[in-house]
């Protein structure tokens, strides 16, 4: 069995950098991270394959079964066991009864015959599959913890800092700063294992706020919501699809964030000050929550865009 594989290797290069108008060309060395086959396998049979970051499995395996529904706590997974071979990364995961026979009975649905022409529907009611309510949650931030958020995520990302290749996904409790945080060279993956994280050591969701690196795709709303975060903090975009998500779900998706720049797509009230500075018809015009995410029309969301100085 090949030992543990990095996370980062140094690799030859050529770079051409252009000093006062001429041409220079070099050979030097650059770290970039790893990337490798991880393959989920519940109870003997293989769910998924997957490229991401050799690292942090467990934590992958316990929140990747989360995210797809496969379990809904961790008392249903009963070992985890992470078998390394040359091609790749097996990870066995031994599902409690109930959710093994769950897992079973999903196949059976989804196993039908060649050539039908609905045998895509169930994969796209899952791809919109009603998301987990986080409206309840009780967590505000002000506009300095958001921005401290993202800059102490920043600060947590060894493989980023040595390659500028991965993705981050962090864990903010205001008053604490970033309490979990893992890398991977996919966003979705990076989610998950902070998912796992979070659950294998009891840290509730509803405590704090998931901030990332990525842009905000209806996934990353999804995956926020099963961990029970009522705050989606992220440096790029939203689409329109994880906007009206993120409002179904009550939740607040705030992104762009740029320094103490930033704006809130959903659910403002959890950051005061924000709604205090904007005008009231500005909040009446943001979508109703509970909307249907999967709606055809797209809804118009006004961003309430707070911007500070000094």
């Amino acid at each position: 069995m090949p030992e543990q594989r990095p996370t980062r290797l140094i690799v030859p290069r050529i770079t051409r950098r252009v000093k006062g108008g001429n041409e220079v060309y070099e050979t030097d060395s650059r770290m970039v991270p790893e990337e490798t086959p991880v393959a989920f396998s519940y109870n003997g049979t293989t769910h998924a394959v997957m490229m991401a970051s050799p690292a942090d499995m467990e934590d992958f395996a316990v929140g990747f079964s989360l995210s797809e529904g496969i379990v809904s706590k961790l008392a249903e997974i009963d070992e985890i066991a992470v078998e390394e071979h040359d091609e790749g990364i097996d990870v066995q995961i031994g599902l409690a009864g109930e959710a093994g026979q769950g897992l079973t009975d999903r196949r059976r649905r989804m196993a039908g015959p060649v050539g039908c022409g609905l045998c895509g529907i169930e994969s796209i009611e899952q791809a919109l599959k009603p998301v987990a309510s986080v409206a309840r949650a009780k967590l505000k931030l002000t506009p300095d913890e958001i921005a401290e958020a993202v800059k102490l995520l920043s600060q947590v990302q060894p493989l980023h800092s040595d390659t500028g290749a991965v993705h981050a996904a962090g864990f903010y409790v205001p008053g604490k700063g970033i309490v979990a945080a893992r890398e991977d060279v996919g966003r979705h993956n990076a989610l998950d294992k902070l998912a796992g994280t979070l659950c294998r050591a009891g840290i509730a969701g509803k405590t704090g706020a998931v901030v990332i690196t990525s842009r905000v795709s209806i996934e990353m709303v999804q995956k926020a919501a099963i961990i029970g975060a009522p705050v989606l903090i992220a440096v790029s975009a939203p689409t329109a699809l994880a906007i009206r998500t993120a409002q179904a779900a009550g939740m607040t998706l705030v992104a762009l964030v740029r320094g103490d720049e930033f704006d809130v797509f959903t659910c403002p009230e959890r950051v005061p000050s924000a709604v205090e500075q904007v005008k009231t018809k500005a909040i009446d015009a943001m979508p109703n929550a509970n909307a249907d995410p999967a709606a055809s029309t797209l809804v118009q969301s006004p961003t309430v865009r707070l911007v500070q100085y000094g």
